[in-house]
């Protein structure tokens, strides 16, 4: 299982837009990580809808920040390692930060992940 760790909010003044094409970026290398063998995942997956429940009114709220990346950093527990892709973003670099605290792999280039065969 791979995090893939990259911009969310960085560069975009918290534009919808911008935002939402982060996201899509993430997803699309998330696919080709998939496709080659791998299961990824992404922290927003597992917080936005918990940060939607939980009441948040605003990117950057309180209920936001409990949620946001504390997920992320608890799912690399359960990851074996993080991808970081995209541009400058304080809570990717996070991410990995922590990743190499706990002993995961990091890779910078998904290019450097082989590709597995599937058990199934």
């Amino acid at each position: 299982m791979i995090l893939v760790a990259g911009p969310y909010r960085s560069g975009t003044n918290d534009d919808p837009k911008l935002i939402k094409a982060n996201v899509d970026h993430m997803q699309a290398v998330a696919l080709q990580l998939y496709r080659r063998g791998h299961l990824p995942v992404l922290g927003e997956w597992f917080a936005l809808p918990l940060i939607e429940i939980a009441g948040s009114k605003r990117i950057g709220d309180d209920i936001f920040n409990e949620i946001f990346h504390p997920i992320s950093v608890q799912l690399i527990n359960k990851c074996d390692a993080v991808l970081r892709i995209g541009g400058p973003s304080a809570g990717a670099d996070e991410m990995v930060a922590q990743a190499e605290k706990k002993g995961k792999l990091v890779f910078r280039d998904q290019q450097e992940i082989p590709a597995v065969l599937s058990t199934n």
